[in-house]
């Protein structure tokens, strides 16, 4: 049972966007986080809690939070972790 969890569990990211500030030093702040699916579809919540969005890929999400002037997104993904515990049945 517990490689059967950990081998379907979706996978969790965060979506980073940059801009760089007008001294020229690069600015970044975590816009929002996602959970991806196996098919590849993802459910993305922005911090703020204002957009929850529902994509078919993570690439989707890197575009959504990249639309503004000067400002690039990108997806840091969280490592899963290696175990699984269970409640009482």
């Amino acid at each position: 049972m517990r490689a059967l969890v950990l081998d379907t569990a979706p996978r969790l990211f965060a979506v980073v966007q940059e801009s760089t500030l007008d001294d020229g030093r690069r600015d970044a702040e975590v816009a929002a986080w996602g959970t991806a699916y196996e098919d590849g579809r993802v459910d993305v919540i922005s911090v703020d809690g204002l957009r929850r969005l529902s994509l078919a890929s993570p690439a989707r999400a890197t575009w959504y939070f990249a639309r503004r002037g000067g400002v690039t997104a990108r997806l840091a993904w969280l490592t899963p972790p290696r175990a699984a515990t269970f409640d009482a049945a």
